[in-house]
């Protein structure tokens, strides 16, 4: 009978521990309107709801834990996972909610083109609907994501991710790699600096404690970029910017775009969940 009781308490630390993990890599995020003043939607009416956030971008361990191989062209289990598509990252949310014993959020039917995707450059074009109120994992809206990133609530109107100073919080094209870079942005210069992601983590976090927010890898987004139809567009959004980028791309209300089947090895992203 004692035997069974420290095992049964065991199990209860094993699983506790596991649970605290979980609740460590994520953020929660008050909703409410934008209060930095810097956003695309300061001023506008805008309210996000409360929900959770990853902490850190995705990493090659967390994929690699739940889709068996790695992409990514820099190896490391604490990098970002990158050289993953939009489509690539709809299918990682879906399966690590499944996974985890969670409702996927993402209906997915690969057998019929998405009319509402133009774009002649998308050989994939799935149909990708949401699935209300399931409690999986999804990627972030463009607002949540420049909500997050600007502080939320605690924001104190930075223009990056935490910082008016980029090099405290952001790796870009400068500093992401061996020696600080100076002049024009120039590839062969970055490429011979071995420019490449680094530990997520490894910067400053913004006023709510996510990192990475700016710099790292571009981060996926739900949202198609078109403002004319927010239904339909030719490019998904990305934000945030990453290694290979300049620093204005790193501003928490940079708008970048993308088909969603392309990759790159700046190109990454990080989950959230409903509150």
């Amino acid at each position: 009978m004692r035997k069974l009781l420290i095992l049964l308490l065991l199990a209860m630390i094993v699983v506790g521990a596991c649970s605290q993990n979980k609740q460590d890599s994520f953020v929660y995020v008050k909703g409410g309107l934008f209060m930095n003043t810097k956003s695309n939607y300061y001023g506008k009416n805008v309210t996000i709801s409360d929900f959770y956030m990853g902490k850190y971008e995705v990493t090659q361990k967390e994929w690699m834990e739940v889709m068996g191989s790695n992409p990514s062209e820099f190896k490391g289990d604490n990098l970002p996972v990158e050289m993953v598509s939009w489509y690539d990252c709809i299918e990682y949310c879906n399966k690590r909610s499944i996974k985890e014993g969670l409702e996927p959020y993402y209906n997915i039917d690969k057998n019929k083109n998405d009319p509402n995707n133009k774009s002649d450059n998308d050989d994939l074009r799935w149909t990708v609907t949401i699935n209300m109120g399931a409690d999986g994992y999804r990627l972030p809206t463009e607002a949540e994501w420049e909500y997050a990133a600007g502080g939320g609530q605690m924001s104190k109107d930075y223009t990056y991710s935490g910082s008016n100073n980029g090099d405290e919080v952001a790796w870009y094209w400068r500093n992401a790699g061996n020696e600080y870079l100076s002049g024009d942005w120039y590839w062969p210069a970055i490429e011979n600096n071995n420019n490449k992601t680094k530990p997520v983590g490894s910067k400053n976090p913004n006023e709510s404690g996510l990192y990475d927010m700016s710099g790292n890898v571009r981060e996926w987004c739900w949202d198609w970029y078109e403002d004319a139809d927010i239904n339909s567009g030719f490019f998904r959004v990305w934000k945030g910017g990453g290694w290979i980028g300049d620093i204005v791309s790193c501003e928490s209300s940079y708008r970048g775009k993308f088909e969603a089947n392309g990759k790159g090895s700046d190109q990454g992203f990080r989950v959230c969940r409903a509150e």
